[in-house]
């Protein structure tokens, strides 16, 4: 990379993907001295109406609290508890199985992007509703092949909108050039296929099913000799079976009040041809019989009556399914192409670290970034080092999904002790919930 010919102060910078990786890495760019900041997203829709949940590891919290990409304004959820069922007959809650530690910090992925959004300087050009259909870079910039409208592919008319929400129209297929691009485009990154087009995302042959239910939902869960509120607003709940496990923890919904947040881990049953090879998702509204079948045998059968009663709260227009992929770049930059969040590594999400990888990634690159015209291997460094980072956490991903889907221990047979060295085993170099940042 010729980094010693790039001029940061004043710089062009284009930033592909609006979510919060790209807010970040924006703002990023923006603190290290850029001049104009373009951020092209595919949506059109609204982000900040995405309700799934994330999880912030406190000590990654207080990392990216100094770097400044994380603050108590933002809400957030205080988690200290991880407690472990599995079904014991009908049991509501299931037989406890062991309690270990859960120092983290839960959030709505809509009011955190917002938050994130808000934070850019009133300048920044945001373009919803644009397609990068590719990139190229050159010794002096980088281009991008852009497509207007729905994302097809046609042609046809979108706006660029500036913070304030002022819009001004645009239209037709051209290129534009900047003096960087930052892939910020999740795990089907057109910026990454460019940079690094051997890379591919590997299907590990298993889904997760999403959801969130508003704690006015939860009422309806009524099971004799419980509580009204069984389990503490300060628990992240592991509830296991064969061959999978859910995740349920509470999230603020935004508004002042709460939400469930639940992951459901399991294989799809054999025989369904669902094309997953390729990186796909099944948004809310698109689950198949099939998958939604599968989802009641699980909840019906293999969790306790509780969970399994607060999983089937969500509305089957509200699931919507993430296949796991797992793949990183083997750096995070190439000429004057640069990656970061899902674009560059995809984590299983066991690792409890997406989100903070992604914010890692925007504190590392501002800090690249302001050294360059100090030291014009900065931006090289930078890719170098996220990227030992990235291969960490998707060895980690791996070894937690053997573990808790693709190869689960008899659940029967592990109290608090055991659990807890089974645990440590999988987690192996101690990087749940993301590693710790380089200075």
């Amino acid at each position: 990379m010729n980094t010693d010919r790039i001029q940061i102060a004043g710089a062009d910078v284009a930033v592909v993907g609006g979510s919060i990786a790209g807010c970040a890495t924006a703002l990023a760019a923006h603190r290290a001295g850029a001049g104009r900041i373009t951020v092209l997203e595919r949506t059109a829709g609204h982000l900040a109406d995405r309700g799934v949940g994330l999880a912030v590891h406190d000590a990654r919290y207080a990392e990216l609290a100094a770097a400044g990409y994380l603050d108590a304004a933002m809400p957030w959820v205080q988690l200290t508890t991880r407690r472990w069922y599995h079904r014991d007959g009908a049991a509501p809650l299931g037989r406890p199985l062991a309690v270990l530690p859960f120092p983290f910090r839960s959030y709505c992925w809509g009011p955190l992007w917002r938050e994130l959004r808000q934070r850019l300087p009133e300048d920044t050009v945001f373009r919803p509703g644009v397609r990068v259909a590719g990139a190229g870079t050159s010794a002096d910039g980088a281009t991008l092949q852009l497509y207007d409208g729905d994302g097809s592919g046609g042609t046809g008319t979108g706006t660029d909108t500036d913070k304030s929400g002022g819009a001004r129209p645009h239209a037709g297929d051209r290129t534009e050039r900047f003096d960087l691009v930052i892939g910020a485009d999740g795990y089907r990154s057109t910026v990454r296929d460019a940079a690094f087009p051997e890379v591919r995302p590997g299907y590990a042959g298993y889904l997760a099913w999403r959801g969130a239910v508003p704690a006015e939902r939860l009422a309806a869960l009524d099971f004799p000799g419980l509580p009204a509120t069984p389990w503490a607003v300060e628990d992240c709940i592991y509830v296991v079976f064969p061959g999978g496990h859910v995740i349920i923890y509470r999230i603020p919904d935004g508004q002042g009040g709460h939400r469930a947040n639940w992951v459901l881990y399991t294989a799809p049953p054999a025989g369904l041809d669902l094309a997953l090879e390729s990186p796909t998702s099944l948004p809310p509204g698109t689950l198949t019989d099939a998958l939604y079948t599968h989802l009641a045998h699980v909840t019906d059968e293999l969790l306790p009556p509780y969970w399994g009663g607060l999983i089937r709260l969500t509305p089957r227009d509200e699931l919507f399914i993430q296949p796991m992929y797992d793949f990183t770049a083997p750096r995070y930059t190439a000429g004057r192409l640069l990656l970061a969040g899902d674009a560059a590594t995809v984590a299983r999400p066991h690792t409890a670290g997406g989100a903070v990888k992604a914010l890692q990634d925007a504190a590392a690159l501002e800090a690249a970034l302001r050294a360059v015209p100090e030291r014009p291997d900065a931006l090289d460094m930078y890719g170098a080092e996220r990227g030992v980072t990235g291969r960490a956490m998707v060895e980690l991903g791996r070894r937690l999904g053997r573990f808790l889907v693709q190869d689960t221990p008899d659940w029967r047979t592990l109290d608090q002790t055991g659990l807890a060295a089974a645990w440590s085993a999988a987690d192996g170099s101690g990087a749940f919930g993301g590693r710790e940042m380089q200075n």
